[in-house]
């Protein structure tokens, strides 16, 4: 085996461990820790457990489908929620926005997942609303259930479940576990939970994070891109999941599975959680699809306009791995596009 496909395997198995951020870490923590923690996990989803207005299938499927059987699609919301509101699917949304977007979906029976990011400030069209909008609004208008039908809207494709992790588990789980270490590459000054400005420093370095420092390193968009704050966010996770792994943290599982449960909202039940995580240990393919587009401040306002040429063939990719009725999915085939488009890429490159 070649450095380069050991490389790309290992991508594959970090972005597999982001993937399941927001249940990992609740997850390892029952099989480290006995019927105890378990019972705590069990106790915690189903506490976090709501469903959607629609109910549990999607309008566009026939029937219901079993995570443990079927393939199946699964989105991903981050939000910045004050606990003081009340934190469910559909609560007090009220500008309530999501800052981060996760699409997934997996075939089990080539045990290969395909996900696809939305920028906060995709230009969609919103069910129910008159003019097009930022894809964050979503949620503000009308909590899970208008963000679910936003993205099946706009990929054309069933959303079965959902997870949505309020970035208030982030400041609890990282103080239960004593805080993280994090390489800082550049400096940082950054507002804290309570939106004073300039109250969190960061020097560059490896260091230890308190849970404010790793909030606002998670969060901060000053600094680069949207691509990169993805980038961080997901270094945190990894720190987080690392740190859990320690045996001085195991006392600890409860107090962290207690700050997810009391931050997460989610139609997936126990049962569902235990088959997904055990499903996640077979994965052999993870492919990331990209949403082409481009800055369009043509409103006076900012907007990431995406490229319909792009939406239309993500939506077909998609379609095709949960082999929707009309589609079957040739991953074969889809390698060899895919191999033949990063070799004309490569030929094309300036040496």
């Amino acid at each position: 085996m070649n450095r380069k496909v050991m490389r790309q395997r290992r991508k594959k198995r970090r972005r597999i461990i982001f993937i399941f951020v927001p249940l990992l870490v609740i997850v390892l923590a029952s099989v480290g820790y006995g019927s105890y923690i378990t019972y705590k996990l069990a106790n915690a989803t189903s506490n976090a457990n709501e469903e959607l207005g629609r109910g549990g299938k999607s309008e566009k499927r026939e029937q219901a489908v079993d995570p443990s059987e079927d393939h199946f699609s699964v989105l991903l919301a981050g939000v910045d929620d004050s606990s003081t509101r009340g934190f469910s699917a559909n609560g007090d949304y009220k500008g309530v926005r999501t800052d981060a977007l996760i699409l997934a979906t997996f075939n089990r029976e080539d045990k290969s997942v395909k996900m696809v990011s939305m920028p906060r400030d995709s230009k969609v069209e919103i069910p129910g609303r008159r003019n097009t909008d930022r894809i964050a609004h979503a949620h503000s208008y009308g909590g899970m259930d208008l963000t679910v039908e936003t993205v099946e809207h706009l990929f054309d494709v069933p959303v079965d479940y959902y997870v949505k992790l309020n970035f208030d588990a982030f400041l609890e789980i990282v103080d239960a576990l004593g805080g993280v270490e994090i390489n800082v590459e550049k400096e940082i000054t950054e507002q804290n939970s309570k939106d004073e400005a300039g109250a969190i420093h960061l020097e560059p370095g490896l260091q230890e994070l308190g849970p404010e420092e790793a909030l606002a390193y998670a969060r901060t968009r000053k600094l680069d891109s949207d691509i990169y704050r993805g980038d961080r966010q997901k270094q945190l996770v990894e720190a987080i999941i690392k740190k859990s792994a320690k045996m001085e943290s195991i006392p600890k599982y409860g107090t962290v599975i207690d700050s997810v449960g009391d931050n997460m909202a989610t139609n997936f039940t126990f049962g569902n959680i235990l088959a997904l995580f055990k499903y996640s240990k077979s994965i052999d393919t993870i492919e990331n699809l990209k949403l082409e587009g481009f800055d369009d401040t043509s409103t006076g306002a900012y907007y990431y306009a995406l490229d319909e040429t792009s939406v239309e063939e993500v939506s077909e990719k998609l379609k095709s791995h949960l082999e929707l009725p009309g589609y079957e999915y040739n991953p074969s085939k889809e390698s060899s596009t895919n191999e033949s488009e990063e070799n004309s890429s490569e030929d094309t490159e300036t040496p």
